[in-house]
């Protein structure tokens, strides 16, 4: 049903308040989410963030009459597609995303239906009667009769993530009472204070962030050093290979050195003086027979005092 011209008003009206009140938001995925759900959502996120659906072309008309107010907004038309949300918040995101992460309601696999995630059904015992067999082997699934049940001898994979799913897989699943999928609110894209980013950032951690500044300093270094133009990342490289070129004329020529160069030349003329020192050997174990005390004779029946015949 479409709105009217007053409810159309109101919703401009509110997605320009939600932008002028809050810095950051997340462009969710609503597939398979129903009222109820997306209800137990807000009220979690109430204090915290706000969640706004709206039709894909009331959304766009929206965007565009705040792009004056907003002009990084313009970066979000491109992804407002398929079946999409907002929630505005100006909390921590990652926090705000673990808690619609927990609002996540099981669904059987339906005919037809992307896969969102792979599946895998677990070796063991099925329940089901041996007459049921063909359903397996319509899948390959290697089974054998235990106890008058079916039973699958090993893990399969039955569905592959973005796969669509058969009828064969669907119903297979909805005998064995299995309930693969999962869904919720999806985070599709992060917009902050003007950037838009992939929801993956939020799951960096600082030493990832590290690894990443360390290896942006070392192509720093290595691109100035191959075109020769110094820089903080290649100081300490130039300088090292600097020593190395002056080491060298040094050990060529007998009549220049320095300190530095002299100890190398001493390493190299007396190489055993700078050997590091081998740990003495422990004294070898002197022999089992000659270390090892007599044992004393056992004393007789006479010394004891037990003699049969005194």
């Amino acid at each position: 049903m479409p709105l009217s011209t007053e409810k159309k008003a109101a919703y401009f009206i509110k997605i320009g308040q939600y932008f002028d009140e809050y810095t950051k938001c997340f462009i969710v995925g609503c597939d398979n989410v129903g009222s109820n759900q997306l209800q137990q959502i807000r009220k979690a996120l109430r204090g915290k963030a706000a969640v706004l659906m709206g039709k894909n072309t009331l959304i766009r008309k929206a965007l565009r009459a705040k792009l004056e107010d907003h002009p990084s907004i313009e970066k979000l038309l491109p992804i407002i597609k398929e079946n999409v949300g907002f929630v505005f918040t100006n909390d921590n995101l990652s926090d705000i995303r673990k808690i619609l992460e927990e609002y996540k309601v099981g669904a059987a696999a339906r005919v037809g239906s992307v896969a969102p995630c792979d599946v895998i059904v677990p070796a063991g015992p099925t329940g089901l009667e041996p007459t049921q067999t063909s359903f397996f082997q319509a899948l390959n699934i290697a089974t054998k009769i235990n106890k008058g049940q079916i039973e699958i001898v090993s893990d399969v994979k039955l569905i592959t993530e973005g796969i669509k799913v058969s009828a064969s897989q669907a119903a297979l699943l909805q005998k064995l009472n299995i309930k693969p999928f999962a869904y919720g609110l999806r985070v599709l894209n992060v917009y902050d204070n003007g950037s838009l980013y992939d929801p993956k950032v939020l799951d960096l951690t600082d030493n990832d962030l590290a690894g990443y500044f360390a290896k942006g300093i070392a192509n720093v270094a290595a691109l100035s050093l191959a075109m020769s133009y110094p820089t903080a990342a290649s100081y300490t490289h130039s300088v090292i290979n600097g020593f190395k070129s002056v080491l060298s004329v040094a050990l060529v020529l007998e009549d220049y050195s320095f300190p530095l160069a002299d100890k190398v030349k001493d390493a190299l003329k007396n190489p055993t003086a700078f050997a590091a020192p081998i740990a003495a050997a422990p004294a070898a174990a002197a022999p089992a027979a000659a270390a090892k005390k007599p044992e004393p004779e056992s004393e007789s029946d006479e010394e004891m005092g037990l003699d049969l015949f005194g």
